[in-house]
């Protein structure tokens, strides 16, 4: 309790001491600072260098897409992969019988699980 006493009186002693000043001024224009500094000059001259533009080889700017091709042999390689028939005994010889039926429950049906197994393949 006594602290807060001291504490009101010490801000209200900090904060009372600013007062607003009233402005009497009736032509209000935005003051404008100028720039009193100038950057000093450069210290050499630069001369241009023309450049020959007539080097265009439409063959560096545009190489022939070999990583796209490389990228597209590995997707089919991956479709090939996974587009093969799994039935449930190579599923479940992958991943045990446990985890089979569990996958089975949470996803509602062998079709899922197996779809699970071939995904599991895929990303091995």
């Amino acid at each position: 309790m006594r602290y807060s006493i001291v504490t009101i009186a010490i801000l209200m002693l900090l904060g009372g001491c600013d007062q607003p000043t009233v402005e009497t001024k009736e032509n209000k224009t935005p003051h404008v600072v100028k720039q009193t500094y100038l950057p000093p000059p450069p210290k050499k001259k630069i001369k241009l260098k023309e450049v020959d533009d007539t080097n265009f080889d439409t063959a560096y700017m545009y190489p022939k897409e070999s990583k796209k091709n490389e990228k597209t042999e590995i997707a089919e390689q991956m479709v090939s992969a996974s587009s093969d028939t799994m039935d449930k005994e190579e599923c479940i010889t992958m991943i045990t019988q446990e985890k089979f039926d569990k996958y089975a429950a949470m996803f509602g049906s062998e079709a899922a699980s197996i779809k699970r197994c071939k995904m599991l393949k895929a990303t091995r």
